[in-house]
């Protein structure tokens, strides 16, 4: 699945032009990081990607087709979105796992078996964790991971990733930097992720770029 960016440009009702002349092409199997400061709209643009945002002029193309012509429960499966703070539904870890598959979007999928679900838990490295624990009591760095297989079990061929390491502390952060370039790697999901952190990539097929006011600059080296 392929997503471009064509100039284009977002302005919240009320307030100056966030971002204009935006290009930017995702190809299938890369990996994309967006970096920037706070406020130049990082996750605005993931948001444009599967539309939780509408851009106010310019297009989105999905696989050639203008993304509005996509149902969106649909574009959303396909195209999964990772939010910067993990939110943990009240109940076991196994309760958020079947949580997307209680609705339409995704009823006619069939709900994971524990095998797929213990198979993500040791790819990001919670075996310490078990199906029946209470998610809620989960550290900050679990519930991020529980977070992501979650989306992952919906089996999206592109991951939105937002802010995904800036509540970690470092250990957390380099498992989740390392489970993420090994789904890239290993299981072909393109991704694309934004931060205002260093993110070290050492396999993946990866492009950088710095998101600054009416700029997406591609640049070569580590943006710290």
């Amino acid at each position: 699945m392929r997503i471009e960016l064509r100039n284009v440009s977002l302005q919240h009702d009320g307030k100056p032009l966030l971002f204009q002349g935006i290009n930017l092409a995702l190809e299938s199997g890369e990996f994309i990081l967006v970096q920037g400061a706070s406020g130049v709209g990082k996750s605005s643009l993931l948001r444009l990607m599967n539309r939780l945002q509408e851009a106010t002029s310019g297009e989105i193309l999905i696989d050639g087709k203008l993304i509005a012509t996509y149902e969106v429960t649909s574009l959303r499966r396909n195209i999964g979105y990772v939010q910067q703070t993990p939110i943990m539904i009240p109940g076991s870890v196994e309760d958020n796992f079947n949580f997307p598959f209680q609705f339409h979007s995704t009823g006619a999928q069939k709900l994971p078996g524990l095998d797929e679900k213990q198979m993500w838990m040791d790819t990001f490295l919670l075996e310490g964790v078990k199906l029946s624990d209470d998610a809620m009591k989960l550290s900050v760095g679990q519930k991020q991971r529980i977070a992501l297989i979650r989306t992952l079990l919906v089996n999206p061929k592109i991951l939105l990733c937002d802010e995904p390491t800036s509540a970690l502390d470092q250990q957390s952060k380099e498992i989740v930097e390392d489970s993420l370039e090994r789904l890239n790697v290993e299981h072909g999901i393109s991704i694309v992720l934004v931060t205002h952190l260093d993110f070290t990539l050492s396999r993946a097929n990866s492009r950088r770029f710095l998101l600054q006011p009416n700029r997406l600059e591609e640049v070569s080296v580590s943006i710290s």
